[in-house]
């Protein structure tokens, strides 16, 4: 099958040239939708939705992504495209999701909303959720009618020019322009992708924190995502196996490679033994300290996680790492027991791997900040979870925790980018505030790839009186 493709390879006048060059060929192409109705937007996103959810297109992208990259796991993968993907157009053609034209109108004050694209998006894609990725960010911005150019991680970069091989097919399909979709030419490198985003029109960032921190310095408004560490709170009175379960669900899907898969385990006292028993029975393998020692000096080696160990099976680990016992290679996923957090104890930080850290505590305040101190460690802002029946707990969390998500009585990295049980929007990308210097504090939707323009017309006046407005202050202070 031919690649309809951009630019194959950098034109002789350089980088800037080939950045131009698509640049206007995506200008052009969205010169051609401006006049979408909504209706011609929501196919714009069903054509990007279907070209991966199709079963044969998740299957491809995602074998194309293990051997691309060397992570996570094919059947999780296709799961994980079609899934997000689903999800994500449920959302988008939801008849109240508007997009196009007036999308507001506020009669008492006048005012008419109206959706404007925000221009060309530079779409930065990771390695761990290439395809994925791509489609849904994708979806979002065509909802909007904008124009994206992909720039992939130099590892996912095969996967990220099928997903758009097989994107601009299906905008040819339905007679749209299949320049609103397209991607850096081979071989990446930092040179264009930071041409890109100074020169494009909004750059969203889903990947490294380098990556994120180059697009807010690019002088281009920018969304990026904070790293992930997620800590999950294991609560005196949970259903023990009901959340094991959960826990081992979304620690082994796809090996790890979602940023909202659980991380640190924070288990209550009076209940450690019995939680333990029960994620044995989920198939964890709880390490000894000489097994912890063996995996830290190969999982940190050079001070940095080991590509030997990032999103790779249990299997793999325990080879890697040189298991003695038999047991350790039938494991699900491997637990290590900690107390300390901070750059001294590695296993207190992100892992994107099927290690899960155990931590104890003695009462729930002491357990809050635990949890705290992990995500000021590393993952600030992004999320937390208890399995609790206490809402008393779960309102004292949300209090406590400064964080965007509390995730309650689920398994955390399905729940976090949107589920269909429950209210979270479907997304890859998931701002987290200002604790992470980022731009927003929700899951990214296709309403951060608007502008909205304002008609203010005329109303009756409605100016209070200085008694109005001070007298209260005045009565409880003076004057």
């Amino acid at each position: 099958m031919p690649v309809i493709n951009p630019v194959q390879a950098p034109p002789p006048a350089g980088v800037a040239a080939t950045i131009d060059a698509l640049i206007d060929r995506a200008r052009g192409a969205q010169r051609a939708v401006e006049r979408y109705t909504q209706a011609q937007a929501n196919d714009l996103v069903a054509a990007v939705a279907w070209s991966g959810y199709k079963r044969e297109n998740a299957q491809r992208l995602a074998r194309l992504a293990v051997a691309d990259t060397g992570l996570g796991r094919y059947e999780d993968k296709v799961s994980k495209i079609q899934r997000k993907t689903f999800g994500a157009l449920r959302d988008m053609l939801d008849s109240n999701a508007t997009s196009v034209g007036v999308i507001r109108e506020d009669r008492a004050h006048g005012l008419t909303y109206i959706a404007k694209p925000v221009g060309v998006v530079a779409a930065l894609c990771p390695s761990t959720n290439p395809a994925a990725t791509l489609i849904n960010k994708t979806m979002m911005a065509l909802k909007g009618l904008n124009a994206v150019i992909v720039a992939p991680s130099p590892k996912g970069a095969k996967t990220c020019a099928l997903a758009v091989e097989l994107i601009r097919r299906e905008l040819q399909r339905i007679g749209a322009p299949a320049d609103l979709v397209q991607i850096l030419p081979e071989p990446i490198s930092k040179e264009p992708t930071n041409e890109l985003m100074r020169k494009c029109d909004l750059v969203v960032v889903t990947g490294s924190q380098s990556n994120v921190r180059a697009a807010y310095s690019s002088g281009t408004p920018a969304i990026g995502v904070g790293a992930g560490n997620v800590p999950v709170m294991v609560d005196a009175d949970a259903d023990l196996d009901d959340a094991a379960a959960k826990i081992k669900a979304s620690k082994v899907f796809d090996y790890a490679t979602s940023c909202s898969s659980e991380n640190s385990l924070l288990i209550d006292s009076t209940i450690y033994d019995e939680a333990l028993d029960a994620l044995r029975r989920q198939g964890g393998y709880l390490l000894s300290a000489e097994q912890k020692r063996q995996l830290e000096v190969v999982m940190f080696a050079g001070g940095k996680l080991s590509p030997k160990i990032i999103a790779q099976s249990p299997r793999a680990v325990a080879d890697a790492v040189g298991f003695d016992d038999p047991a350790a290679f039938d494991a699900e996923f491997f637990m290590v027991e900690e107390e300390g957090i901070g750059p001294d104890y590695p296993f207190s930080g992100e892992k994107l791997s099927v290690v899960l850290t155990i931590y104890r505590y003695a009462s729930f305040d002491e357990g809050l900040r635990t949890m705290q101190r992990i995500l000021d460690n590393a993952g600030m802002g992004h999320s937390c979870g208890i399995h609790t029946k206490n809402e008393a707990h779960v309102a004292k969390m949300a209090e406590e925790m400064n964080v965007v998500r509390v995730i309650v009585n689920q398994a955390h990295c399905f729940a976090n980018g949107g589920s269909f049980d429950n209210g979270m929007g479907f997304t890859l990308t998931m701002g987290c505030g200002s604790w992470a210097k980022n731009s927003i504090s929700e899951n990214l939707s296709y309403k951060h790839f608007i502008n909205t323009l304002h008609v203010v017309r005329l109303i009756p006046p409605s100016e209070p009186s200085e008694q109005e407005l001070f007298g209260g202050y005045w009565a409880r202070h003076g004057t």
